[in-house]
């Protein structure tokens, strides 16, 4: 008893119904496809104008042709035509909506593509803008060209007042040690006379 009562609970889902006629289950595709042809067909100027001249044909013919070739009478108000158009409108707001469905199911998946590559570039994003802020931090460190040429600068101008100095210094202590107390002009010797004079001697 237990085990029925567990098998026949509200959590037990019940078996699936045998079907005495098979299920009719065309391919979704091929007959959607179809229908949205049919449905933008409908919707072209050449439709409206073949319906057009096929109602005013058949008005034409079963008013004015003999009544033994009338299929139609218009005594009776046309009630074929009317039979016709009202079936082909039953049809067709079901092939509109049918072609309708398959345009929003399109349109959501579009959108979620869309929605997908909108999040990976807002990603690619924010991953570019942080790289750019790091090596923005870590160029604060580095040397650029202009800091780079003002010390040289700086330094080559440290350099020429240097060897100015020490220049100045060697000329005074050559003329300190060189020059005549009595005209305190500096003696040069050029080295080829030098060499002469020692050439010269025994």
């Amino acid at each position: 008893m237990a085990e029925q009562r567990k098998n026949s609970g509200l959590d037990t889902p019940l078996a699936a119904r045998k079907r005495f006629w098979p299920k009719f289950s065309p391919d979704p595709d091929a007959f959607g496809s179809t229908t949205e042809k049919f449905a933008r067909f409908m919707g072209t100027p050449q439709f409206l104008v073949y319906m057009t001249i096929f109602c005013a044909f058949w008005l034409i013919w079963n008013s004015v042709a003999p009544p033994a070739w009338r299929f139609d009478d218009a005594s009776i108000g046309f009630t074929a035509l009317t039979l016709m158009l009202s079936l082909q409108a039953s049809y067709a707001a079901p092939l509109l909506l049918l072609a309708q469905n398959r345009q929003d199911d399109r349109d959501r998946v579009t959108l979620s593509e869309d929605r997908a590559r909108a999040e990976r570039n807002l990603y690619d994003t924010e991953y570019l803008t942080r790289e750019l802020a790091s090596l923005r931090l870590a160029l604060r460190d580095v040397a650029t060209r202009d800091y780079v040429r003002s010390e040289l600068r700086n330094v080559l101008e440290e350099l020429l007042e240097t060897a100015d100095g020490e220049e100045l210094n060697l000329r005074a202590k050559r003329k300190s040690k060189g020059s005549n107390p009595q005209t305190g002009l500096m003696d040069t010797v050029q080295p080829s006379q030098n060499s002469n004079r020692k050439n010269n001697k025994p």
